[in-house]
């Protein structure tokens, strides 16, 4: 009989365990701590002498640094108006005296033909201008001398008559726009050097006549009579001086415009006919007041952000205005 022999169990083999890593953890470095370091000691000056140092250290503005340069546009516009007033002012006196203020609208009137006939011959507008006006001056003298009409009627419809046409004649032209406010009330701070050649020009040209017959001129509106047996002659005389209205009304149109050139020739005269003794001394003075009426309104023209042209206009009414209600209560 055979015995079985004991077949032995598989002994379990135990596994390996993982023993854990350790990980290192980061050790903060001590930040360093700064050392305030002793200030020096500063030895204290005397209160004068600091003062003194600081004194020349800053700079104290004075007026003329702070105060900003004049542009160039203004000072043009400024020697324009200057011009214009100087010659508007002994021309304004001989228009109060002969009572001629309609006649000078006409021609101011009549100056927008000139500038619509100018754009469209290219030609230059001053030059257009003053052709124009003296058409016009001429037109008056032959028209005046008819007895069905009397010269205020002739007056305004030229006046009116060229002034439409002008516009007619604007609205026509193909392909340009025409800045209409500029022409009719001025456009003072928009001259350049070459308005002011042709103002001063012109000015100058204008003065050196009106001084040939200034005393011609008196004598005929004193007494048509007496100069004529003087030996004044008349005609050409009158002729002159519509040649020189018309020259003002084509240096002035940049200036206060259009419609407001007559108010430059007659509200000047007008307020200095309060203070004048003699011709001589109301059309020196005439133009001194139309001096002031451009800067004081140029001045009110930056101020306000207004037209310069009417602001100069408002001035002067202004300046009449204040005068003749000083004056009226003075002699009354």
């Amino acid at each position: 009989m055979t015995v079985p022999v004991p077949v032995s169990m598989p002994v379990p083999v135990s596994m390996p365990v993982p023993v854990p890593v350790p990980v290192p953890v980061p050790v903060p470095r001590p930040v360093p701590v700064p050392v305030p370091r002793p200030r020096p000691r500063i030895r204290a000056r005397p209160a004068r002498r600091a003062s003194r140092r600081n004194h020349r250290r800053r700079r104290i503005p004075t007026p003329l640094a702070t105060t900003p340069p004049m542009d160039d546009f203004l000072i043009r516009a400024l020697l324009g108006g200057i011009g214009v007033a100087l010659l508007c002012g002994p021309l304004g006196c001989l228009v109060v005296w002969q009572r001629m203020a309609y006649f000078g609208a006409a021609l101011s009137h009549a100056a927008l033909l000139g500038v619509a006939l100018g754009l469209f011959l290219h030609l230059n507008l001053q030059f257009a201008i003053l052709l124009v006006s003296l058409a016009v001056s001429a037109l008056l003298a032959l028209m005046s001398r008819r007895r069905d009409l009397s010269s205020d009627t002739v007056l305004g419809i030229l006046a009116h008559g060229a002034l439409a046409l002008g516009l007619v004649l604007l609205a026509a032209l193909p392909g340009i726009r025409v800045d209409l406010a500029g022409y009719l009330f001025g456009d003072l701070l928009a001259i350049n050097r070459a308005d002011l050649a042709w103002i001063y020009a012109g000015g100058a040209a204008a003065m050196t006549v009106l001084l040939r017959i200034w005393r011609p001129l008196l004598s005929l509106i004193i007494s048509r009579d007496l100069a004529r047996v003087d030996g004044v002659a008349e005609p050409r005389i009158r002729a002159l001086f519509f040649i020189l209205l018309s020259v003002v009304v084509a240096v002035s149109m940049q200036v206060v415009g259009i419609l407001l050139i007559v108010s430059l020739l007659i509200i000047p005269a007008a307020t200095a006919r309060h203070f004048a003794g003699s011709p001589e001394a109301m059309a020196a003075l005439a133009a001194l007041f139309g001096v002031a009426a451009v800067g004081g309104g140029l001045s009110l023209s930056l101020i306000a952000d207004t037209p310069a042209g009417p602001s100069i206009v408002t001035v002067g009414a202004g300046m009449f205005a204040a005068v003749a209600i000083t004056r009226g209560r003075a002699t009354g």
